[in-house]
């Protein structure tokens, strides 16, 4: 018996494995779609469903679609309406893998899909096709676990207790609903354990009445994933994850309390009970979103219920990431983008707030400067470290430079924190000695700032848009900036030999121009991630650190 359970597991061991070698090559080509896809999300339900279809379609999984919307939920993404439809769509999209079993037959499929894997893999010279070539051989070697399943559990066949367990399954289809919860819950797979139930019906050993209620049990293990996932997320995103629970156990209610005419149907569909299991799963999952999508309204109170409570957001803590949306890594990458953007805007209020405390001599806007330049280190650090857990998944070529060029702008971001505290410190120091600026040199700090801020801005547009116009902007501040700097510099001097401002005044003047003037630097290589053909690294060895420059 314990040889049958470890060649069973090694079976099932080599199927999750085809599946995520599958789920891989498809992301790596499809990865800029699904951020598109999730960015045309509105408040409609039916475009989420859409959506929730597509990328589990994709990633091959309900489980990993269902917790990367319990991520985005907690990130603030994604709100409640949009989680239902996606939910809702991510059980239909999970059928395919089980209606690709049913199509092919898989013992004589796996040497052919081995084989083009390979050939595609090895000679193509394209991306795209290499993809193409990860995804047979991830399909191959998928049917490979099944086989070794089927064979694992070939001795079943011939024990009496099996053979009484399939009888009991038939008359008391709850006690299949809890196999199928009880199976699915340790695998944490559905598409595996429907994948088993399509092996024993290959093999004879398994009939449609038994199948069945495992079948629709599966589909409630399968949100134990998400369940889990939800631990130590915000109220909105435990919610998301009860709503998956709440929406497949109603469907199994219905689907049980109808399951003669259910069994009928699928039945003349095919004559085949692998073919016949694949076309359940898939009307069950498309007849529940049809008729559940209706109430998704009373869902939510329902879930509201029984979560209460609002949430609340620290602000040292990551808002837009959240390591359950790295099952899909595109849709982590364009999320930094955010977080950056986030931190990149506090950075830019920071900037403000020094150049105000010089001008104005305010020590509480000193003092809030300094409380959020601990936000941006702290920022810094964290999404560094998310950069680097983005960089070890399945990432196409173009999402991979990017996370590259994203390490940078975090660096470019703490350095404009760092500008702003440096404008601060001038700013106590003014306070301290009693130095006030004249009329004129005031006039010229709120002048250069003025454009420091507004390439602040357009640095900030061209990471989230990646809008070449706003880049052209940034490089037109900065030339402002630049001349202005010079301008005022020979402005002071004449002022120092006109008596008209004191050396102390003049020093730190001085000063608050070189650092405003190195932020709108700083803009230019922000600017320089989404720059077409403007994007170069170089190492500083001095430093250790790495720059952007343009080509």
């Amino acid at each position: 018996m314990y040889k049958m359970i470890i060649a069973l597991l090694a079976g099932l061991g080599v199927f999750l494995f085809g599946m995520r070698v599958m789920s891989d090559a498809l992301q790596k080509s499809a990865g800029g779609k699904m951020k598109r896809l999730l960015e045309v999300l509105t408040s409609n339900k039916y475009m989420g469903v859409l959506v929730g279809t597509v990328i589990t379609g994709i990633i091959q999984s309900s489980s990993a679609t269902t917790v990367m919307v319990v991520g985005l939920v907690n990130a603030g993404m994604m709100n409640l309406s949009q989680a239902v439809g996606v939910i809702m769509g991510a059980n239909i999209g999970t059928t395919a893998t089980a209606q690709l079993i049913a199509l092919f037959k898989f013992k004589q499929m796996i040497p052919y899909t081995i084989i083009l894997g390979m050939a595609l893999l090895m000679l193509a010279k394209k991306k795209s096709i290499k993809h193409l070539g990860e995804f047979f051989l991830g399909f191959g070697i998928l049917f490979m676990g099944m086989e070794a399943m089927g064979a694992a559990m070939e001795p079943l066949r011939e024990m009496e207790s099996f053979q009484n367990l399939m009888v009991t399954l038939q008359h008391n289809p709850f006690l299949g609903v809890l196999v199928g919860v009880a199976l699915t819950a340790i695998v944490q797979s559905s598409s595996a354990t429907i994948g088993i139930l399509q092996t024993l019906a290959f093999k004879g050993m398994i009939p449609l009445g038994a199948a069945l209620p495992i079948l629709f049990g599966d589909n409630i293990g399968t949100c134990v994933t998400a369940l889990l996932a939800s631990i130590g997320t915000n109220v909105t995103a435990r919610r998301a994850a009860l709503i998956h629970l709440v929406f497949n156990s109603i469907g199994t209610l219905i689907f049980l309390i109808i399951l003669k005419p259910v069994m009928w149907a699928v039945m003349k569909t095919s004559g085949d009970v692998a073919n016949q299991i694949a076309n359940t799963h898939t009307l069950f999952n498309i007849a529940n979103m049809l008729i559940q999508i209706h109430f998704t309204s009373i869902l939510i109170k329902f879930v509201t219920k029984v979560v209460p409570g609002e949430d609340k957001h620290d602000k040292f803590e990551l808002k837009f990431l959240d390591k359950r949306i790295l099952e899909t890594p595109s849709v982590a990458a364009a999320q930094i983008v955010k977080e950056i953007i986030r931190m990149g805007e506090i950075a830019r209020a920071n900037v403000k707030r020094g150049v105000e405390a010089l001008l104005n001599k305010e020590e509480k806007t000193i003092e809030e400067l300094y409380e959020n330049e601990k936000v941006i280190n702290e920022l810094e650090k964290q999404i560094s470290e998310y950069l680097v857990m983005v960089s070890n998944t399945a990432l196409g070529e173009d999402e991979r430079y990017k996370i590259t060029a994203l390490f940078n702008t975090i660096h470019d971001v703490e350095r404009i924190g760092d500008h702003a505290e440096n404008l601060a410190e001038i700013a106590e120091y003014s306070i301290d000695n009693k130095i006030s600026f004249s009329n004129n040199a005031a006039d010229e700090l709120r002048a250069i700032f003025d454009n420091v801020d507004r390439a602040l801005e357009n640095a900030f547009e061209a990471l989230r848009t990646e809008n070449g116009a706003f880049v052209n902007n940034v490089d037109m501040y900065e030339r402002k900036v630049d001349d202005l700097r010079e301008k005022f510099k020979e402005s002071h001097i004449a002022r120092l030999n006109k008596n008209e401002c004191n050396v102390s005044a003049g020093v730190i003047f001085l000063d608050a121009l070189t650092n405003l003037e190195r932020v709108s630097d700083h803009c230019v290589n922000i600017a320089d991630v989404v720059r077409p053909g403007g994007r170069k690294y170089q190492q500083n060895d001095s430093k250790h650190e790495v720059t952007v420059g343009l080509i």
